[in-house]
């Protein structure tokens, strides 16, 4: 039997002594028929050391032997030296037979061992000089590659048995499976993040300059404008403290306390950052801070100084309840009041109306007044200005304004401006009709519902008693309500249409606080499928629906409607005359608003019983037909707005106001002739 024996690999001296070394060399004699057989060095089992007594080899001799044999029933005894480094650090050889080698030994390819044997023993060596384990570098691997059942190529595993392979491949399942996952979940985190910065871009309001960044959320400097923010927090404790001094009769730190907020509220002025401080404000804090330091000295009591602060909180939300409700007044106040160049201007036309002889002349046109053939609108107003608005923006956006008829009804007071200013300033070939509320004698207490109500004291003591609770006291939640437009009757003639244009199929309804700006023709030709009403819907989600203007508590209400119904806008509605009068829709409504009496039903207002009253009656238009919200919403979108065929100011201000939101306002005023004289003579620009 030959022996070769194995150079000895050279160590690092920094390498423990009790490093074991697994480089193997083996020299194997075999019978000729098992020549070109040569053993792969595998894991060893670091558990166990190669080297072990001749007794233990002994026990287990007879039944390593009869495996061995019984699987490779032609091979001799192999002798195996192993090379290791003993307790002391030098270098010791040991002897021992092939079958007492560990099940972890395979033997490998007869064919490619010789070669692979020679291409492994240097990358071995420099293993152990790099101080690395055997089996940790890829290259190490007898074949480069192991494919799986899936295909997949595994590296490195030739020298592993059946069970470390299956459980390298799972390894490797897992860890792709986990970058798969972590992948997914960065992409789903982009999304995320993507989505969150476009909502909130979508929520910038761009009138405000100012750096934005659609990709992160930008706080504020904590540090930002600070002096500014500590002389204000030293107001607050000043005077927390001022009241506990006075409480302790400490006078000189009462005074002290007292002055020196004044003093910081004067250098703070109307400032909003510390850039606009007046020089000498930061100089006042530090005296201010000397005083509170005194204060806090002297006074400071969590429990006594929590409970100050505490009835100023109360003291604070209080007064902010209070301004909103002063604010809520005058809002509506400056809504509904008529500024002075409005007043001014249908006391010029009444004046010239009678003193120019005006009042004499007739209507001309009057065949075209009832002509069904023409598109008939339908404008009950009391405002001259707006009225001319309306009337102007469609003429000029007709494609056929001869074929236009305007039916405008005013109330005594106004009439004469109204009709000579379309007598003096009549709208191209299309034709006006004014009328006179007051000529509707049909229009009576026996006959409207409104009226008769309007008779009764409960009403009159709503609307009319001198000592009612004001606007600031309890019960003002309603303010809006006691507005004199539910009163009045221009507001509900809208429910009387039939008879005031009995001979008329279809009308198209305006408000007086509407722009419009593109040809309304098609309306007349929409299938309304057998609605008495055409209008735009307004709900949106929850917004807008049945729920929020009737009370769902009253049984007539919840059993009758439902609180989903969506709700739609009264402005620009075109009414089928025909089928208003086949289903009664004037009586319906007289019906409702009589049972409305005690208001227990809905508030007053005309939009709560035309819901009711055409409920199930109403055919949707397209939005684009009316664009609603521009009296109210400073935040709606410029390209909707101009894409709209109908622009409507519903809300408190309106364009003709100071009030109007200024970016709304030339959708509106560039329909009005400011070279009219009476214009000019006003001061209407």
């Amino acid at each position: 039997m030959e022996t070769c024996r194995a150079k000895s690999p050279r160590f690092h001296s920094s390498l423990p002594t009790i490093f074991l070394l697994v480089a193997i060399h083996v020299a194997a004699v075999v019978r000729a028929d098992l020549s070109n057989i040569s053993i792969n060095y595998g894991d060893t089992g670091g558990s166990r050391t190669i080297y072990e007594c001749e007794q233990c080899h002994r026990r287990k001799e007879q039944d390593i032997s009869s495996t061995k044999v019984s699987n490779y029933p032609d091979e001799k005894d192999i002798d195996i030296i192993a090379t290791y480094s003993g307790a002391s650090g030098n270098i010791r050889l040991a002897r021992m037979k092939m079958r007492d080698l560990s099940d972890s030994w395979m033997w490998e390819n007869p064919i490619s061992g010789d070669q692979e044997q020679q291409k492994n023993s240097p990358v071995l060596m420099e293993s152990f000089q790099n101080g690395s384990r055997y089996g940790e570098n890829p290259e190490q691997s007898v074949d480069e590659y192991y494919s799986g059942e899936n295909g997949v190529k595994y590296p490195g595993t030739s020298s592993m048995s059946p069970v470390k392979i299956k459980r390298k491949m799972m390894r490797q399942e897992r860890r792709k499976a986990r970058a798969a996952e972590l992948i997914q979940q960065d992409k789903e985190t982009d999304n995320n993040i993507i989505a969150a910065a476009i909502e909130r871009s979508e929520g910038f309001d761009t009138t405000i300059k100012g750096k934005y960044s659609i990709w992160r959320r930008e706080y504020e400097n904590p540090n930002s404008d600070s002096t500014l923010k500590l002389m204000r927090d030293q107001v607050i404790m000043a005077k927390a403290y001022a009241i506990i001094a006075k409480s302790k009769n400490k006078i000189d730190l009462y005074n002290a306390l007292v002055k020196f907020p004044r003093e910081i509220q004067h250098a703070i002025g109307e400032a909003n950052s510390d850039a606009e401080l007046h020089p000498s404000a930061f100089d006042r804090a530090k005296a201010m801070g000397h005083v509170l330091s005194l204060a806090k000295d002297q006074l400071y009591d969590c429990l006594l100084v929590a409970r100050k602060l505490r009835a100023m909180l109360q003291s604070t939300e209080e007064s902010v309840n209070t301004q909103k409700k002063r604010s809520a007044f005058l809002i509506q106040l400056a809504a509904k009041t008529l500024p002075r160049s409005l007043h001014c201007l249908p006391l010029k036309l009444a004046a010239d109306y009678f003193l120019q002889g005006y009042h004499k002349k007739e209507m001309i046109n009057n065949e075209k007044i009832e002509d069904r053939s023409l598109y008939h609108y339908a404008i009950f107003s009391d405002n001259v200005l707006a009225t001319s608005v309306v009337v102007n923006s469609t003429v000029q956006n007709a494609k056929e304004p001869e074929k236009h008829v305007f039916h405008v009804v005013t109330d005594k007071l106004n009439f004469a401006a109204m009709r000579m200013w379309f007598l003096v300033n009549p709208p191209g070939k299309a034709v006006v009709e004014v009328q006179n509320i007051d000529d509707f004698k049909w229009l009576n207490s026996s006959y409207c519902s409104v009226l008769r109500q309007l008779e009764s004291a409960r009403i009159k003591e709503y609307y009319f008693k001198a000592n009612h609770p004001s606007s600031l006291a309890v019960g003002s939640d309603n303010l809006k309500y006691r507005n004199p437009k539910y009163l009045s009757m221009l507001n509900h003639l809208r429910f009387y249409l039939p008879e005031v244009y009995p001979k008329l199929d279809k009308i198209l309804f305006l408000d007086d606080d509407i722009v419009v700006q593109n040809d309304l023709t098609p309306l007349w030709s929409i299938d309304l499928k057998g609605m008495v009403n055409g209008a735009v819907e307004t709900c949106k989600e929850s917004f807008h629906r049945f729920d929020k203007y009737l009370n769902f508590s009253n049984p007539l209400i919840s059993n009758n409607f439902s609180p989903d119904a969506c709700g739609w806008a009264f402005g620009m509605n075109i009414f089928d005359l025909k089928e208003w009068k086949k289903r009664n829709i004037t009586g319906i409504y007289h019906r409702w608003q009589d049972m409305n009496e005690d208001r227990t039903l809905w508030k007053l207002g005309t939009l709560p019983p035309g819901l009711i009253t055409f409920y199930n009656l109403t055919y949707a238009l397209k939005r684009s037909w009316h664009v609603l919200g521009l009296g109210y919403d400073p935040a709606l979108n410029l390209t909707e707005i101009e894409n709209g065929a109908v622009i409507h100011y519903n809300g408190n201000y309106k364009p003709w106001l100071n009030l109007a939101v200024s970016k709304y306002k030339s959708f509106w005023s560039r329909y009005l002739m400011f070279d009219n004289p009476y214009l000019q003579l006003c001061n209407i620009s």
